[in-house]
């Protein structure tokens, strides 16, 4: 099976052209064996790149524990970039189905390769039920919530998937003696509260414009970035009033640009989209 390893700010998953090739039987089972970094090729996941009756392309999203995801942020940018620089559709407006829809997606290409690209995530969803999420409010906004012994006040967002925001202070950002966000990230991940458990973001607010976040992810653990966590941080700073609807975020692979605009209610993220290497799985 040839794939290509890419990734979005060190996100990393292993991208396989399902367009011109078969898909793998067991996509699930695949991703565990492949996102191994000791006996794989090393990633947060797995992406399948398909064929679509809607789009130009169509992305299916399995993490690194085999679950099946419904949207990632720096996924779907590397996907277009996948799209583009091997002439699956050549253009700089791309759209990509996902489990949240169709999205549209422009991109900056240097010398004929795609290095930034410009996604609009749809708008947020911001009703309990559909986030989804037991916690009061539609969305929670500051909602208390005891997990691992420690009451969190949590702000929830989908983005097409599940999020919830921590505003911490600095003790989550440091990984020199006790990392927090890898001791109490999964506490959230499981909690009851969330019923298709939830992606944990702890973020420090320097300025209404800017702020830095880590991430607990769904199915991966701590990974270098989160485009769809990003998005989520952007909504809940303004739900909040911590922030504005034009953020910067820095993640710890790189920085994202976020907006959550007033004229049509969807969030746009802009960032990188890199590949790294292309190689040969052996299958049975």
């Amino acid at each position: 099976m040839r794939f290509t390893k890419m990734h979005g700010l060190g996100n990393d998953y292993v991208y396989v052209d399902c367009v011109r090739t078969r898909p793998p039987a067991n996509p699930a089972q695949l991703s565990q064996a492949v996102s191994d970094r000791h006996f794989g090729i090393g990633a947060d996941g797995l992406i399948l790149i398909c064929p679509s009756e809607r789009a130009d392309a169509r992305m299916r999203m399995f993490n690194a524990d085999g679950s099946e995801s419904e949207m990632c942020g720096n996924g779907i940018r590397c996907v277009a970039k996948f799209v583009h620089d091997h002439g699956i559709a050549t253009k700089s407006r791309l759209t990509i189905e996902t489990g949240r829809g169709v999205l549209g997606l422009d991109l900056e290409v240097r010398d004929g390769k795609a290095v930034r690209v410009r996604v609009n995530m749809g708008e947020p969803i911001l009703e309990s039920a559909k986030i989804p999420t037991t916690l009061p409010g539609d969305p929670p906004v500051n909602a208390k919530l005891v997990a691992g012994g420690t009451t969190f006040e949590v702000t929830c967002v989908s983005m097409g998937n599940p999020h919830a925001v921590v505003y911490a202070g600095d003790e989550f950002f440091r990984t020199d003696t006790r990392d927090l966000v890898a001791e109490l990230g999964p506490k959230l991940e499981y909690h009851e509260a969330f019923p298709r458990r939830i992606n944990a973001h702890f973020v420090r607010v320097h300025s209404p414009s800017e702020v830095t976040m880590r991430t607990w992810e769904r199915g991966s653990g701590i990974t270098l970035a989160c485009g769809t966590g990003a998005c989520s941080v952007c909504v809940a700073g303004v739900l909040t009033g911590r922030t504005g609807r034009k953020l910067l975020a820095h993640l710890p692979g790189g920085d994202l640009e976020l907006e959550w605009a007033e004229a049509d209610n969807c969030v746009y993220m802009t960032g990188p989209a890199t590949e790294v290497f292309t190689g040969e799985w052996p299958t049975a």
